[in-house]
């Protein structure tokens, strides 16, 4: 009798989130949040989740070309035991090198399927434990009128980190900071991500105005390829210096690393193509002394969810923002990680514990492939 576990189909969704309003950064403006959801079902009846929210500026990716490769990334993996994850994983890799957000909504979906066979929450499948942590609240790229009254109401809800989208001019970028801090106090810690918005001279002297406001670090404060440049603005300022747009795999975690671009790395699931590399970025950084930030797009509770047991399960990874939920109208998802104004606690359902309401999928255009 043959009791190997095989993939037997792929059923893949179009997702469509409306934002309560859209989220601009420095590169693009997001209407929505515009996912793709995959599930994996075997044989034996038990089946994975995966999610892809592409970022068309970071990744290259939109959601349809996610919908397109997904049905070329069914097919590697159509008829193989899902919980070869590397063999897979490196399949699709070296099938679509570039296509990280699609590919890890796959991956994901595989260690769902892992965690379900083995009867073990995706934290503890991983070798870690269960951890209770908080994430940021993220303000978008707006006027610095309405960045404070953002912050006001956020702290009076009761967050404990607030992140502000900047990337615009030293002027600009200096008030919305100042009338952030001027509204809130000096307790609560401000994060800045710049998404690449500066040139090396403007992330110098504005980085220079912005330390007096006790900032706990800059994300990208210019291009992801310019690694020198990355460098010299780590050196020349205070306020340490986050990878995101320059880190997608543990090749460029190496090279952050080795050339000492940076302070803290941000992981996230949708850049490093899942959570296998996710994991060899995380295992970089730990040899290398650099802490991580598990960070997201603007997933659901599903992607997040997977984002949030990988973070618990390793305590390199300090820092979360995995705020993308919190901007939704809506939340189709069943079970998976719950938030408590930014505190999240993972769940010890079998697998990353969450599912999409059958409901919301009904709702969506769906493919599959057998």
């Amino acid at each position: 009798m043959n009791n190997t576990l095989k993939i037997t189909s792929v059923e893949i969704y179009k997702a469509d989130i409306p934002f309560h309003e859209p989220f601009k950064i420095a590169i693009m403006e997001i209407p929505c949040a515009q996912s793709v959801f995959v599930k994996l079902i075997t044989n034996k009846g038990i089946y994975g989740m995966g999610e892809a929210n592409p970022y068309w500026a970071i990744t290259g990716e939109t959601q349809a070309t996610c919908l397109a490769a997904a049905n070329d990334l069914a097919k590697i993996v159509l008829g193989k035991n899902p919980l070869d994850i590397e063999t897979l994983c490196n399949a699709m890799n070296m099938y679509l090198r570039f296509n990280s957000t699609i590919r890890s909504a796959f991956d994901m979906a595989l260690y769902d399927i892992a965690g379900k066979f083995a009867g073990l929450p995706l934290y503890s499948l991983l070798g870690g434990d269960k951890r209770i942590f908080w994430t940021d609240i993220t303000i978008g790229l707006r006027d610095p009128e309405y960045v404070a009254k953002k912050a006001i109401e956020y702290k009076q809800m009761g967050f404990r980190a607030i992140k502000v989208k900047l990337g615009t001019t030293k002027e600009l970028d200096t008030e919305r900071i100042k009338s952030l801090r001027n509204a809130i106090g000096d307790e609560l810690p401000i994060r800045v991500d710049a998404n690449q918005g500066w040139d090396f001279y403007t992330a110098i002297n504005t980085l220079r105005a912005l330390e007096q406001f006790g900032i706990e670090y800059c994300e990208q404060p210019i291009a992801h390829w310019d690694y020198e440049n990355l460098k010299r603005v780590r050196q020349s300022t205070s306020i340490p210096i986050m990878a995101d747009e320059s880190l997608f795999d543990h090749h460029d975690a190496f090279k952050l690393a080795s050339n000492k671009c940076c302070d803290y790395f941000n992981i996230k699931l949708a850049k490093s193509g899942g959570i296998l590399n996710a994991l060899k970025i995380n295992s970089i950084a730990e040899g290398a002394g650099i802490k991580c930030m598990m960070g997201s797009m603007t997933e659901t509770r599903l992607g997040l969810s997977a984002a949030a047991h990988v973070m618990s399960a390793r305590p390199n990874i300090q820092f979360a923002d995995l705020d993308g939920y919190l901007f939704m109208k809506e939340d189709p998802i069943i079970g998976g990680a719950q938030y408590e104004i930014g505190t999240i606690t993972i769940t010890d359902t079998p697998g990353h514990g969450a599912d999409v309401d059958p409901a919301f999928l009904k709702s969506c255009a769906k493919i599959i492939i057998k």
